[in-house]
């Protein structure tokens, strides 16, 4: 792994394919050769407390990984009333070599998930880099019965891929959100959406693409 920051627990690997950059002349150009490195510059939320997420920058700067501990929504039983919904906001300083810029392409979500007949869950996540419009959270839903692994893929189209500002340091944001809906299942049984990695193998992966500024 590149340099990154550790906030707690282990570092899941990390394992995706290298996804090409865009050029502004419409080609393509490879990731650059300098690693980056991910500063953390603040963590909120109920789902992400201080010590319980990590990142971590992959090798051929295609990618980064963030992996929580203790990110965990649920309902039903004698659950938190307040359990049912849980986020986390993070907010990124990204060190990129001159001459280069960025965009997020694409971002993977697992978990786990044990929702009783009649129970569902949504997860929800956002981006948008700082001093930008906030973009439209974009959802995923779940309807029980279900006990299994869970997985979920934002991607974005290359032509609408929204790039940071090049020669400006400007902190990129990531909002995410799991939420439990108790629905028509019974009140005494418990129903959670987990996105976390108690065994390090569980994990959060956002594919990079990389474009050259202008006058590199």
């Amino acid at each position: 792994m590149a340099s990154g920051l550790l906030l707690g627990g282990a570092v899941a690997a990390l394992v995706t394919a290298a996804i090409p950059a865009h050029s502004p002349s419409g080609g393509f150009v490879d990731p650059p050769p300098d690693k980056i490195v991910i500063d953390v510059a603040t963590v909120n939320g109920s789902g992400c407390r201080p010590g319980t997420a990590a990142v971590a920058v992959s090798e051929d700067n295609t990618a980064f990984t963030v992996t929580y501990s203790e990110y965990l929504a649920q309902v039903g039983g004698n659950s938190d009333p307040t359990a049912f919904r849980k986020n986390c906001q993070l907010s990124l300083i990204v060190h990129v070599p001159q001459g280069f810029t960025y965009a997020i392409a694409s971002a993977d979500y697992r978990g786990f998930a044990s929702l009783q007949a009649g129970a569902s869950a949504v997860q929800r996540a956002s981006y948008y880099f700082q001093g930008s419009s906030q973009t439209v959270f974009k959802n995923h839903t779940f309807n029980g019965a279900l006990n299994d692994n869970w997985q979920a893929t934002d991607t974005t189209d290359w032509a609408n891929l929204v790039y940071a500002p090049c020669g400006v340091q400007r902190n990129f944001n990531i909002n995410t959100e799991l939420r439990v809906n108790a629905g028509t299942s019974s009140p005494s049984k418990v129903s959670f959406m987990a996105m976390d990695s108690t065994d390090g193998d569980i994990n959060t992966v956002y594919h990079m693409a990389w474009k050259e500024c202008p006058g590199k």
